[in-house]
């Protein structure tokens, strides 16, 4: 009986382990501007995961920060490094993004590439870039979304 009782609580443990390990926690960090209500989350954690909304070239108040591919894409990259923060993460921990942007050329030009460099260093994440038509804004330029695994 005793060992049936010492199996029994080891399961549970697992078990609870498991659950635990699946809980989702949703947050929208001070930094990031605010999704309108019942549209998005910033942030979704699941275990040491961590998904960030599609980052655009806005600032804490939603605002544009300008017209060009190279300032909106700084813009991004302070989110994303701002979101990570909020999770006590840094872009070194990044694993996966995807970037969408209006113009392949411009993305890849040599100012715009510097600075993406500048963010992501000589170990860039996994990403894939697909050029489309229109972001959610027709102002939007790039939007980028992340994939980060906590240490």
């Amino acid at each position: 009986m005793k060992n049936i009782t010492t199996v029994l609580l080891v399961v549970l443990v697992m078990a609870a382990i498991a659950v635990a390990a699946q809980k989702l926690e949703r947050a929208n960090p001070t930094g990031l501007s605010k999704p309108a209500p019942g549209s998005f989350t910033q942030i979704v954690k699941a275990g040491k995961l961590v998904f960030i909304a599609g980052q655009t070239g806005t600032n804490a108040e939603g605002k544009l920060v300008g017209p060009g591919m190279k300032e909106q894409v700084e813009q991004v990259f302070t989110n994303l490094s701002t979101a990570l923060r909020s999770q006590g993460a840094d872009l070194s921990h990044v694993v996966k993004t995807t970037t969408y942007v209006t113009s392949i050329s411009e993305f890849r030009s040599p100012e715009v590439a510097a600075i993406r460099a500048r963010y992501v260093g000589t170990n860039p994440p996994a990403n894939t870039l697909v050029q489309i038509q229109q972001l959610a804004d027709p102002a939007y330029k790039v939007e980028i979304e992340a994939t980060a695994v906590l240490p």
